[in-house]
Order: structure tokens, then C-alpha cells, then sequence
């Protein structure tokens, strides 16, 4: 069976297309046969695609929208492997709907516009990728929601928002997932975890025994940690504060707190962790090393207070983009936590770069992981389960 995993953004569509069933899931035999990225789709398209481990090809099109894109990959690029494309399967938020991943159908179709409100820069362009895959490809290819929320509707209800009461936590559920299996593969341990998805999205998680406990995001992803361009924790006093004081209506205070805050509103600069660590470096621009540094506490704190919330775990764990190649980064966030009995192998640290292993001494009380995933493959897996009627596994 070959599954394509889409992935829909505003502009850009990342794609994969997998062989997988589940015989080769059970040998851990999976094999990409191609993948590949959009990018600035509305206008002059950059388009990359690589087959299997070849090298990577680029070319450039005229693309107007997510339909457009995937028609041109279809049509123009590599032909002789989309016609082996006989699942496809596509990542969304669920909300409080679905626990599980569902075949796609109107009725699941309107279930996942039903929460376009919590997750409105995610939900309407992978419905435009539903839509697309399903015009170009027709019924014979049965498309997949697998819902990036299920992991966390273990949430108690003592974590879930005192203002709505409901678990509307958005992202990282499957890298979650895929990575609390990974470290139980390294550890051979039912692992109590406190893990950091560090990226231009920002994460972090209380797990136990494999379940959600507690997470940094809320009813939407804007709570939690510093991000690339969202702000994280603030009083909630200041919206109505920033309105008031700029003329702003609460509609572009959103956008302020969304899409011009974190590591871009604070170092005014960019929101590239590796841009910034480079200016530094270079120039040691106060708004940078404060961005960074602010970055980096909030992360520590919540990682304080989640090993409060469990009364104690056995891991950390990095991953993301800037978990898994910034090692100052993981460094800074690490520093302090020696009370916690966390005590980073300063070189094994260092050289955690593009790797999985641990970048703690061998006798720290409290280790630490740098954990990569590849959330298409576990998409393409929970595709293929979903069809075959087997059960998600523990």
C-alpha cells in the first residue's frame, strides 16, 4: 500500500509518498518513495521534489492555489509514481470530536471545519489539500484525517483551560507520540516524560506512561511557550491594554500577538533561532541575546513546572527543529536545572546534532534526550491502520 501524507499551508503544500502496510509497520520496513515541498503558492511557485534517495530536483511554476500544486505534481513531476498512490492521508485538528483517525467522509469533512475556529491558520488550507486530493485523485483513493489532538484528550480536567473547560490543546500530538515510542526503544522503560517541541512552534508536554497529562498550549496554540512569531504566556489584561493604547481592533491585536511577537517581535529581527544565534555571534545585539534568552527561561520554567505537576519524571526530551540541532540552545534551557538532579555531558551535547541519543552524564538522576521524528511516516502508518481497522498501539 502507497500512502501520500499531505501537509496544507497558506502558500506552501509538503508532501510524501510512503510504502507502507502492516506487515512492513511490524518490521519497521517502510519505504519513502518520494517527497518533496511547494513553496509561494498565489504566485511563481518553487516546487522540490526528491525520489527516494536521489537527489533533490527544483523547478518553478505558475501555482494559484493548493489544487494547482498538486495537479502539477501529478501531472509534471515524476509521473510514473503517482499512479501508485492508493491512500492518502492528511493531518488536522479534531478538537473535542474525534479521539481517533477516521476515514475522510462529509460528515468527518464537517467535523474538521467545525473547529477551523481553534486552529484557523491549520484546519482551511488541509481542507483545501482534502479537497484537492479528492478532485484529482477521485474516490478510488480514500483519504485519511489523522488528528494531531488525539494524543492529548487524556488531558484531566484539572489541566484543561479555566475559562472554557475544554481540551482544545492543538499541535504536536503525533510528534509526541512518535517519540514517547522512541525513547521507550532506547530506555526499554514505560517513561514518565517532560517533553520540549522547540521549533517555529513552540511545545511543551507532561506525559505519563504514554499519556497526556499536561501541555503548555490552551484552547489555541497562542499560550505556552515563546515562539517564533507568538508571544506565549501573557496577562490577558494587556489585549485590551494594546487596543486601547494603539487604536487597535481586537482582531489585529491577534494578529500582533500571533503573528509579530516572540523571537521576531522581541529581537525586531526575524524569527530564524539560527539567524539570531549567527547576529549574535557577530554582533551581540542586546534585542537578540534577549530574545534568546527569554526563549530559553520560559522553556526551563515550564519544564520546572511540569516536574512539579507529575512530582517528578525521567526524561527530558528536545526535538524540533532547534531541540534537535541548537545545542547552545538546549544548553541555556538546561542551565538551572541541577536541582532537579539534570546534568548535562557538556560534549555529548554538542555533538547531538542531526542525532538521537542522550546528552546527559551517565549518572544524572534526571536524563535528557535530543528525540527527531518523521510525523509523515507515523501519518502514513495511522493511514493505513485506520484502513485496515487495526488498533492504534499503546
Amino acid at each position: 500500500m502507497n500512502v501520500l501524507v499531505l501537509n496544507s499551508g497558506s502558500s506552501s503544500l509538503k508532501f510524501q509518498l510512503i510504502a507502507t502496510d502492516l506487515e512492513r509497520i511490524g518490521k519497521d520496513a517502510d519505504e519513502t518513495l518520494c517527497r518533496g515541498d511547494v513553496e509561494r503558492i498565489g504566485g511563481e511557485a518553487i516546487v522540490t521534489v526528491q525520489q527516494g534517495k536521489g537527489s533533490k530536483q527544483m523547478f518553478t511554476a505558475a501555482l494559484k492555489d493548493i489544487r494547482a500544486a498538486l495537479d502539477f505534481l501529478v501531472r509534471r513531476i515524476a509521473p510514473e509514481v503517482w499512479p501508485m498512490c492508493t491512500r492518502s492521508g492528511i493531518r488536522v485538528h479534531g478538537g473535542e470530536t474525534f479521539v481517533e483517525s477516521a476515514l475522510i467522509d462529509d460528515k468527518v469533512l464537517q467535523g474538521i471545519e467545525d473547529w477551523i475556529d481553534l486552529a484557523p491558520l491549520h484546519n482551511p488550507n488541509n481542507i483545501k489539500g482534502i479537497l484537492a486530493a479528492r478532485e484529482i485523485f477521485g474516490t478510488g483513493v480514500p483519504q485519511v484525517a489523522v488528528f494531531d489532538t488525539a494524543f492529548h484528550h487524556s488531558l484531566p480536567e484539572h489541566a484543561l483551560s479555566p475559562i472554557t473547560c475544554t481540551g482544545g490543546t492543538v499541535f504536536a500530538g503525533l510528534a509526541f507520540t512518535d517519540r514517547y515510542r522512541t525513547l521507550r526503544k532506547l530506555t526499554r522503560e514505560q517513561t514518565h516524560l517532560v517533553a520540549l517541541h522547540l521549533g517555529n512552534g513552540c511545545l511543551a508536554a507532561a506525559i505519563r506512561g504514554g499519556r497526556s497529562v499536561d501541555t503548555s498550549m490552551g484552547m489555541t496554540p497562542l499560550e505556552g511557550l515563546v515562539m517564533g512569531t507568538r508571544s506565549g504566556d501573557i496577562d490577558p489584561a494587556i489585549v485590551d491594554l494594546i487596543a486601547t493604547k494603539e487604536g487597535l481592533s481586537v482582531q489585529e491585536v491577534d494578529t500582533l500577538l500571533n503573528k509579530q511577537s516572540g523571537l521576531l517581535g522581541i529581537s525586531g529581527l526575524t524569527n530564524d533561532m539560527r539567524a539570531l544565534q549567527e547576529e549574535l555571534r557577530e554582533h551581540d545585539d542586546r534585542r537578540v541575546r534577549l530574545a534568546i534568552e527569554i526563549f530559553c527561561y520560559r522553556a526551563r520554567k515550564y519544564i520546572g513546572a511540569f516536574l512539579a505537576g507529575m512530582g517528578g519524571a525521567d526524561a527530558v526530551i528536545f526535538t524540533g527543529g532547534i531541540g534537535e540541532n541548537s545545542a547552545p540552545v538546549r544548553e541555556a534551557i538546561c542551565e538551572g536545572l541541577q536541582w532537579a538532579g539534570l546534568r548535562l555531558d557538556k560534549r555529548r551535547n554538542e555533538k547531538m546534532v542531526g542525532l538521537e541519543g542522550r546528552i546527559t552524564a551517565d549518572d544524572s538522576a534526571l536524563a535528557a534526550y535530543v528525540i527527531s521524528t518523521n510525523e509523515e511516516l507515523l501519518i502514513a502508518r495511522d493511514t493505513v491502520r485506520c484502513i485496515e481497522g487495526e488498533p492504534h498501539p499503546a
